[in-house]
């Protein structure tokens, strides 16, 4: 029997350069002020709090919450080269009902973000449960 082949999920984007970026056919502007870097902890942020949603709702239990992240960009000392070499990110998150396994629910939250399992730099993770 031959092996299943894996899901798989394929993006777009374009950038104009001037702070204008636009997927699925939606433009948005980037505030000025905004790095590549700051986009970066969004997209470990949003992805977190994407896959707690996922597995909390296989639970039935509702999230609502937030997040902050920072991290500091430096020559890595393995190869030179700039890079994340720390992420934190910071969550503020209730779920009702209350989880049976909360450690459990996440660790897969947090497993099963793409965006922070992609990066060399692995997050550290602190949550904050009301």
């Amino acid at each position: 029997m031959a092996e299943p082949k894996p899901r798989t999920f394929e993006f777009e984007a374009t950038y104009d350069g001037t702070a204008r970026a636009t997927a699925k056919g939606e433009t948005v502007d980037v505030p000025e002020a905004w790095m590549p870097e700051h986009l970066v902890l969004a997209a470990v942020l949003d992805c977190s709090l994407t896959s707690l949603r996922y597995h909390a709702r296989r639970e039935g239990i509702e999230v609502e919450g937030s997040g902050e992240a920072s991290g500091t960009v430096t020559r890595r000392d393995e190869d030179g080269r700039f890079a994340f070499v720390d992420i934190e990110c910071r969550f503020d998150i209730a779920l009702t009902p209350p989880p049976a396994d909360l450690d459990g629910l996440l660790h897969r939250a947090e497993r099963d973000c793409f965006v922070g399992a992609s990066l060399t730099a692995k997050p550290r993770y602190d949550w904050k449960v009301r």
